[in-house]
C-alpha cells in the first residue's frame, strides 16, 4: 500500500497544484475548512484558481487569504458574504462568480465523484441561474440540467483518519467535505487525528480511504468560530 502521509501540508501539496487549476475546497463558513492545506495553498503561489467551495471565507481566513494574494481567479459558490475583500474584488470585476444554489452545489460534487455527468432539477428554473442552460420537461415540469464538478484537486477537513484514509467527519464539519472528497480527481484530507488501520470499526467510517489520496496531521486547527451578532435594541 502507498504511503499517503505527508510531513506537512506543504509537502503534501509539492508537485500537485499548478496554476489555472479547478479545486474544491471543503467546509460550510468557518466550519470544517481545512486550514492548514489552504495556507499552504497561498504559500505555494500558484495563481489563477478556480475555486469551488460553498462561501469564500472571511478576510483574513479561510479561502480569504487566497483572496488577498489574488490568486484566485474565479469562485463556484452559493454564499459570498462576510469578506469585504471578495465583494470589492468583484464589484470591480477583478473577480468572476458563478453563483450556485446550495442544494445545486452539493449534488454538483456529489454527481462528479459518482461519475454522473450531468443531472436535472427544478432549483433555478426561470431565474438567471438556468439562462444558458438546457431545460426539460418532466412529468409537466421544467428542470435544469446542471453539469457536475470534477476539480483536479480537492482540499479537504476530517477529524480522523486511518493510515489508509479511511476517514471520520465531526459534527457540522462533515458538511461539504464527503462530497468534495469524492469528487476530486486528487484528495489531500487535512486531520486531526491519525491511527492505525483497524482502529476505526468499519461502520464508524463516514468516507472510505479510496477517495483519498494524501493525508495531513495538523492536531491544533484554529477552529475560527463565526458568531452573531446583533443590534442593540434602543431605550
Amino acid at each position: 500500500m502507498a504511503n499517503k502521509l505527508y510531513a506537512s501540508a506543504a509537502d503534501a501539496l509539492k508537485g500537485l497544484v499548478k496554476d489555472g487549476q479547478l479545486m474544491a475546497v471543503g467546509g460550510f463558513g468557518l466550519c470544517g475548512i481545512p486550514e492548514a492545506l489552504i495556507a499552504a495553498l497561498r504559500d505555494s503561489g500558484v495563481r489563477g484558481l478556480t475555486v469551488i467551495s460553498n462561501n469564500a471565507g472571511v478576510d483574513g481566513f479561510g479561502l480569504g487569504l487566497l483572496l488577498e494574494t489574488r490568486q484566485i481567479r474565479k469562485m463556484i459558490s452559493s454564499y459570498v458574504g462576510e469578506n469585504k475583500e471578495f465583494e470589492r474584488q468583484y464589484l470591480a470585476g477583478e473577480l468572476e462568480l458563478e453563483f450556485t444554489p446550495q442544494g445545486t452545489l452539493a449534488e454538483k460534487l456529489r454527481a462528479g465523484g459518482a461519475g454522473i455527468p450531468a443531472f436535472f432539477t427544478k432549483t433555478g428554473v426561470g431565474t438567471v441561474i438556468s439562462e444558458g442552460k438546457e431545460i426539460r420537461n418532466f412529468d409537466g415540469a421544467d428542470y435544469v440540467m446542471e453539469r457536475a464538478l470534477v476539480p483536479d484537486v480537492s482540499l479537504v477537513k476530517a477529524y480522523k483518519a486511518d493510515k489508509s484514509g479511511n476517514l471520520v467527519f465531526r459534527r457540522t464539519a462533515r458538511n461539504f467535505n464527503p462530497a468534495a472528497a469524492m469528487a476530486g480527481k486528487v484528495t489531500v484530507v487535512e486531520v486531526e487525528q491519525i491511527v492505525e488501520n483497524g482502529q476505526i470499526d468499519p461502520d464508524d467510517v463516514h468516507l472510505p480511504g479510496i477517495y483519498v489520496h494524501r493525508i495531513v496531521h495538523n492536531p491544533t486547527p484554529e477552529k475560527r468560530i463565526e458568531k452573531r451578532t446583533l443590534s442593540e435594541k434602543k431605550a
